[in-house]
């Protein structure tokens, strides 16, 4: 690895042939100076990040392209959507979508290696892919990035060039104290039916939002609990605080996003591993793991138990990212349970979640419950018949069921 000015990086990005495509780290641990400095070299390229937050160069000449479509790509006319689980996404880069650049952040270097820190995802196998063709690997080192352990751990050995940048990570913002009692209560509820299905000693799988860190915040009181995900944030940190945690189970992620406190607990820990996105997201790696409870959410849910987290509108919003992987994964778990939670109703659309028919692409199905704030529907060894009256019995808004039921009664479901 050759340490390296901001100059002498944008001359050799200004060298790269015609409409490269380059890896950047998505999510939360962008490397935006270095980002910069190839925007402001390179008149034409494409650029592939996962959940890309806004900032991200979306301008004549930048072709976007991503499997999950974050707030910085979402609704650009210059957006190349490839529908993809997460854990085939590392095969995606190594196959039909080689890149020839790799920018990421890291932690500052130490002990011949740096570390990917909060964000390893796909960037390992977009690592291996770019020097088997003999492109270029920059790593922007920021000694505020926590030393994480695992997959997170790259070799200095295996980066062509960096620069040094220290920049705080970017955390979420406080819930301001004047949230809709109504939507913080929904929240709530929803958490409580959810908490009731996970036993002491599961292992859990959840993502960031109001609900997730509400259940999290509820099982406060449990042991024996381990985390196998995607990512994490805080909710596992107070989790830990609480004495929850198998302390002889590491916790397991590819990803986090959380507060300074969570950055601090991360960095040296030896309890944590981060994983590259084809070990966590591996159905078959998942479902080794006993009693897996995956909570996930939906925009909406049919009658027949299906899920669409992806779509608004006939336009893609996000992507399959990890949940068809988790879903799967905890199915074949002993004693797993997949769990879908959302709202019965959209507040700001003034819509049911809950329809007839998803007239778009599902992102999962056959879960073993849906949950509302209003009630939980097990789905899982109910026949199609009464998998739809628990839904609309128990999820869906009191506004609806009626209507609900006669559009069941329409697509030959008896309810």
């Amino acid at each position: 690895m050759r340490i390296v000015s901001e100059e002498f990086l944008a001359a050799r990005l200004a060298a790269l042939r015609p409409n490269p495509r380059v890896v950047v780290g998505g999510n939360f641990a962008t490397p935006w100076r270095a980002l910069a400095l190839l925007d402001a070299s390179v008149e034409r390229y494409r650029l592939f990040a996962l959940n890309a937050q806004p900032g991200i160069p979306d301008r004549d000449g930048v072709t976007l392209e991503t499997a999950f479509t974050g707030p910085g790509m979402r609704g650009s006319t210059r957006l190349r959507y490839f529908p993809c689980r997460l854990s085939l996404v590392p095969r995606l880069l190594g196959t039909a979508l080689p890149p020839d650049v790799v920018l990421m952040q890291t932690s500052a270097p130490g002990r011949g290696a740096v570390s990917l820190g909060t964000e390893v995802n796909v960037l390992p196998a977009a690592i291996e892919a770019v020097r088997d063709r003999g492109g270029l690997v920059i790593a922007q080192l920021n000694p505020q990035m926590p030393y994480t352990y695992g997959d997170a751990v790259v070799a200095e050995e295996l980066i062509d060039y960096a620069i040094e940048a220290d920049l705080p990570l970017p955390s979420p913002p406080r819930s301001p104290g004047s949230a809709p009692a109504a939507a913080a209560g929904a929240s709530g509820a929803i958490a409580g039916r959810v908490a009731a299905l996970i036993p002491d000693g599961a292992t859990l799988q959840l993502g960031i939002g109001s609900v997730p860190d509400a259940v999290l915040a509820a099982l406060t009181g449990r042991s024996g609990l381990a985390i196998w995900s995607e990512m994490f944030s805080d909710g596992v940190l107070g989790l830990a605080k609480a004495g929850a945690l198998d302390p002889d189970q590491p916790v397991v992620a590819s990803f986090a996003f959380g507060s300074a406190d969570l950055y601090r607990w991360m960095d040296g820990n030896p309890g944590i591993q981060m994983l590259r996105t084809e070990m966590t997201n591996d159905p078959a790696l998942i479902a080794r793991r006993p009693k897996l409870v995956s909570v996930n959410g939906a925009l909406q849910v049919d009658l027949f138990a299906q899920a669409n987290a992806s779509w608004v509108g006939g336009r893609i919003h996000s992507g399959f990212g990890g949940q068809p992987d988790f879903v799967v994964g905890a199915l074949h778990s002993p004693g797993g349970v997949a769990v879908i939670a959302l709202p019965s109703w959209h507040p700001k659309a003034g819509v049911s979640t809950v329809v007839p028919m998803i007239d778009g692409p599902v992102t999962s199905f056959q879960h073993s419950f849906i949950v509302s704030e209003l009630g939980t529907a097990a789905i899982w060894g109910c026949d199609a018949d009464e998998q739809a009256r628990q839904i609309i019995r128990n999820v869906a808004h009191p506004s609806v069921r009626g209507q609900l039921a006669d559009a069941g009664r329409g697509l030959g479901l008896r309810v």
